[in-house]
């Protein structure tokens, strides 16, 4: 049972009554008795009226994904088996962050029959949102009070990465394709394949020449090669304490996310295997074996429920997590924010050794606040900034250029810029025959 503001308001308009009764000489205290009876017996009989909640099934209809930041429209649907119409308040309990109305939807269910009620959601939170059950609230036709149900019913919805570099995915599937359209590119070594011959120019590299088809064609031949199309990509996302800070309107994190997603589309085109991994202490996510069109699906999924956890990351650990993926040659991307020496040791030493089979790509997020604060000198606060933007950046450089003297590449970028980098460099590896 319940009761509405109109009780308390036909409590309230019995003032009225009362003050009459008592200039005719009546008792105060009789005639606020009275009128307390008779809203009180009106309750009862609105009450009584009303059709029962506890009659009413409830189903659910819930979409199993959506991205974040995208509408998506859930509903309840409410047969009513009892005898009278049912005038109901429904309240879906979703999670702040679903984003759904905080006010109770209306809806009028004749005995018998089934209505539906939609519920649009904006969800803000990746990860899985719960709607443990739906709270019914059945008036009576006075609208003084009624009836009140809790249906355990579970919706459940997982919220995906936005995805929002997928922006510049075309352009770079144009590139893509103009590669594989270009003629063979001279490379010899291992994970090569022979492609064609053609005739010497200078400049070629002279081990490639063909002597027995020079001896034929009567001029000098070389062998073309072309690089493997089936390499392997592994992706490394830091899910540690440095991927929790924020970054323009999202984390450190977000932007790993939306660089993965980026590089794992194009690379699924070009015909490599991607693995991702995502790691602090322990694995939080891990898509691996996965080709074709389920590959997206499957990273999307493994991406959504993680979050950055406020805990160093074991690099140890890390890499030899991807040992385990794959011992091919391959590229690897390390999704990560090393921009302090003393917090980037016990990354650089656990750095794995690059070699001409394997090249290893650093990317890291960086804030153009930094950039910015570094150039003002209009106060003495300003000057102080200043002096601790420069220290951050130039710490930040010192931790690239190890990197590259370990042997890998270091990219940075603000979060916008940071994917569409990742694929360009993907791009040029794969021009240049190193992919």
């Amino acid at each position: 049972m319940f009761i509405t503001s109109r009780f308390a308001l036909a409590i309230g308009i019995g003032v009225i009554p009362v003050v009459a009764l008592a200039m005719a000489g009546i008792p105060v205290w009789a005639g606020v008795g009275g009128w307390l009876l008779l809203v009180c017996a009106l309750l009862g009989i609105d009450v009584w009226r009303a059709a029962s909640a506890r009659t009413v099934s409830v189903t659910r209809r819930v979409p199993p994904r959506a991205r974040i930041g995208e509408p998506v429209e859930a509903s309840v649907a409410l047969h009513n088996h009892g005898p009278r119409t049912l005038h109901a308040l429904v309240r879906d309990a979703w999670q702040p962050t679903a984003g759904a109305r905080s006010d109770r939807l209306s809806i009028v269910v004749p005995a018998g029959e089934r209505r539906r009620v939609m519920i649009p959601l904006l969800p803000r939170r990746r990860g899985e949102l719960t709607s443990e059950f739906v709270f019914i609230r059945s008036r009576g036709p006075l609208g003084l009070g009624g009836r009140q149900a809790r249906h355990d019913v579970r919706g459940a919805l997982r919220v995906l990465p936005a995805f929002t570099s997928r922006k510049h995915l075309p352009s770079r599937l144009a590139r893509l394709r103009e590669l594989d359209g270009n003629t063979s590119i001279q490379v010899r070594g291992q994970g090569t394949e022979f492609d064609s011959l053609r005739e010497y120019v200078r400049g070629d590299d002279v081990r490639s020449i063909d002597w027995r088809a020079t001896a034929r064609a009567g001029t000098t031949m070389l062998r073309t090669w072309r690089p493997e199309r089936d390499r392997h990509v592994v992706i490394l996302i830091d899910t540690g304490r440095t991927a929790a800070a924020r970054v323009g309107d999202g984390t450190r994190l977000d932007a790993a996310l939306e660089a993965s997603l980026l590089l794992a589309a194009l690379a699924a085109r070009a015909g490599d295997h991607v693995h991702l991994l995502m790691y602090d202490r322990v694995v939080r996510g891990r898509v691996t074996g996965i080709d074709g069109p389920g590959l997206l699906q499957a990273i999307t999924d493994a991406m959504a429920p993680v979050h950055a956890r406020l805990v160093d990351t074991d690099w140890g650990g890390a890499f030899a997590e991807i040992r385990t993926l794959t011992t091919r040659p391959s590229l690897i991307v390390v999704l990560t924010a090393q921009d302090a020496a003393e917090s980037a040791r016990s990354f650089l030493g656990a750095f794995p050794n690059a070699s001409r089979a394997t090249t290893i790509l650093v990317g890291s997020v960086t804030d153009d606040a930094v950039g910015s604060l570094a150039t003002k000198r209009d106060s003495r606060e300003d000057i102080y900034l200043a002096a601790a933007a420069e220290r951050t950046l130039r710490d930040a450089e010192n931790v690239a250029d190890a990197i590259r003297r370990a042997g890998g590449e270091a990219i940075t970028a603000d979060p916008e810029a940071l994917p569409p980098k990742i694929a360009d460099r993907y791009l040029e590896l794969k021009a240049a025959g190193r992919l």
